[in-house]
Order: structure tokens, then sequence, then C-alpha cells
């Protein structure tokens, strides 16, 4: 069944709770709070290391910082003090190749930390995105939102909702370069990627469209192509729409989308024979049940979906139809400013 634990993030600023530790029922994908700390301030974006004992946190304040916890127990406790970035506004985070990468959005820049020998990080290498996009509010400089290394290894994507663009970047010796970069629809807004897991494939979702870019991915070569582009609502939105978080079902079948303002989450369907070769349709969209979701997360078995509605203050789960993708209702539990979700 995978998980037992759930870990949520939230603003300590807007009045969260900073990092709380939840078990998760097998059966129902219930969530029940074990314990919280606010260690570090506005703890929004999460990571695990692959055996689950070391939690990495985002501060995303405008020194910008990241920590390490321990997670053995039920209380998630600081191994070192959260070291700078020497970024701004971290909003997203990764491990890869013994070192914690940031996306800090305020300075447009993406750093890499390496780990000690305790698993914390330590200040290292910052990688400054550069250019402008049409939106002369939202993109008026680079705004890295989503650092993410390739399933397949060798390659660090970075996302900027800034500069409609998605860069491929190399990892050596601690120091991000640059190999190649994809532009997206101007005035786009990337925000967030998934990669879908016949590894050929990367899901781009867009903030500012609001729509979803499907592009195709060489892992040999490092190189990422845009190929469609398809809207992730039904109908032409009215007042605010901005999407937050993309996932991908582990076999690929579905795709699902969360849209703050809207308040709805979308699931996109495959579908081969989609005329505008996204090889996507969007199938349907339903409530979040819940004001602003912030963020998307699936159980590794697949079975559950979370929301973490970040102005309603929740977390909502749903149990995924199998057949559709479509997800129902199953609870929610109080998660003031809440903004992440991840299992380990």
């Amino acid at each position: 069944m995978g998980s037992a634990r759930a870990f949520i993030g939230s603003f300590t600023s807007a009045g969260g709770l900073g990092v709380t530790a939840a078990a998760v029922d097998p059966d129902s994908g219930a969530l029940t709070p074990l314990a919280s700390t606010a260690a570090v301030p506005d703890p929004s974006y999460l990571a695990l290391t692959p055996g689950g004992d070391v939690l990495y946190a985002v501060s995303e304040t405008e020194d910008g910082a990241a920590a390490a916890f321990s997670v053995r127990g039920d209380v998630p406790e600081l191994i070192a003090p959260p070291a700078p970035v020497r970024g701004a506004g971290p909003t997203h985070l990764a491990l890869a190749e013994g070192h914690l990468l940031t996306a800090n959005y305020g300075s447009g820049s993406v750093s890499c930390l390496p780990l000690g020998p305790d698993a914390a990080p330590t200040p290292g290498h910052v990688l400054r995105h550069r250019g402008a996009g049409p939106d002369p509010d939202r993109q008026e400089g680079p705004h890295a939102h989503q650092v993410l290394p390739a399933p397949s290894g060798g390659w660090i994507l970075t996302v900027d909702l800034g500069t409609d663009t998605v860069d491929v970047c190399t990892l050596t010796d601690g120091t991000l370069r640059v190999h190649g970069r994809a532009a997206l629809r101007p005035g786009s807004g990337p925000r967030h990627l998934a990669f879908h897991p016949d590894g050929r494939t990367v899901h781009v979702l867009d903030e500012l469209a609001p729509t979803l870019t499907v592009c195709d991915w060489d892992p040999a070569a490092g190189l990422l192509a845009p190929r469609a582009e398809i809207p992730v609502l039904d109908t032409v939105p009215t007042g605010d729409a901005y999407p937050s978080a993309v996932v991908v079902a582990p076999d690929g079948r579905f795709v699902w989308t969360a849209t703050r303002g809207q308040d709805v989450i979308s699931v996109l369907a495959a579908d081969p024979g989609a005329a505008d070769g996204s090889g996507l349709r969007l199938a349907a969209t339903v409530d979040c049940c819940g004001h602003w979701p912030r963020d998307l997360a699936l159980h590794p078995s697949g079975r559950f979906l979370y929301a973490a509605n970040e102005r309603s203050g929740d977390v909502t789960w749903f149990t995924v139809d199998p057949d559709s993708g479509v997800p129902r209702r199953g609870g929610s539990v109080a998660a003031p400013a809440a903004s992440c979700v991840i299992f380990g």
C-alpha cells in the first residue's frame, strides 16, 4: 500500500503550523495529524530522501533558506540551522546527486546546496535565470517556480513562470549549467511539470493560461520540445484561474491538475487520437472541496488524491475511480494555510 505517513507544509506567516506529520489510513486515505513544528518560517514545499528518514523544506521568505528535519519519530526535528539559499522566495525543492536544489521565485534563480554528513544543506552554487515575458505584472523578470531531476537521471529541469521557459541543465561538481532551453508560448507562465511514466513525455502546467503544454522529451539528448497545448478548464473562466499543480497516474492513463480561484480539480484522460496532438482529452472537472488548491498529491498506491487548500485551511482527500480517473471526496482535515502534501 506504500506510505503510512504524510507531511503537510504550510505558511506560518498566514497562521499555518509549519511542517505537520500525519498518519495515513491505508483503506480510506484519511489523514490524522500527529505533530507539527514551526521551527522554520513558511515551509511551503517539502521533499523526502528515498529512505524517508530526512525531510527537507524551503523557507519561502525574502531571505530564502532550506532546512533538513529528522522524521524518524512523529515530531519532525531540525537537524541543523536552516541554510541560506542565496535567493529570494524559494518555492520548490528537489534532491539530486547529493545536493538539494531550490527554485527561487523572487530572485528568478536556482540554488544547488551540497548535503553534509548529517544530511543538512550548506550554501552552494546559484544559477540565475535571465529574461522576461509579455505580462508586465507577473513576467517583468525571471521567476523560477520548480526544479526537478529527470527520472532517468543526468538532467535537471527548471521551470520559469517569468520567462515562459523550461531549462534543461547538467549538475557537475555542485554547479548547474544550462544545456538547452525550451520556449513555451509567450504569456503562458509555466509553473510546474510532471513526467509521464513512458519517460518520453512531459506535462507542463501553465499558470497564466490556464493550460497544460504537452512536450516531447528526449532523455538521451536532454531535449524538451513543446508539442501541443490543451485547456485544463471546460469553460472560459470568469474571475481568478491560476493552475497550481499537476500529477500523472502511475500507469499514465490520467493527468490531474488543480486550478486556484476556480477551485477545481481537472481530469485529463489519455487519448492517443486527440486531434490537437496532445494525446489527452479533458474528461471532467470536480470541486476541490476547499478554496485555493495550491498543491495536489497522489498517494503512492494511486488510489487517493489530496488537495492542499491554502485559503480554506484544509487538506481534502479523494478516492480515484480506477476507470474514469474522477476523484470522489473522502474527507478532509484542518491544515491552516496548507501549501504542500508529500508521502514517505
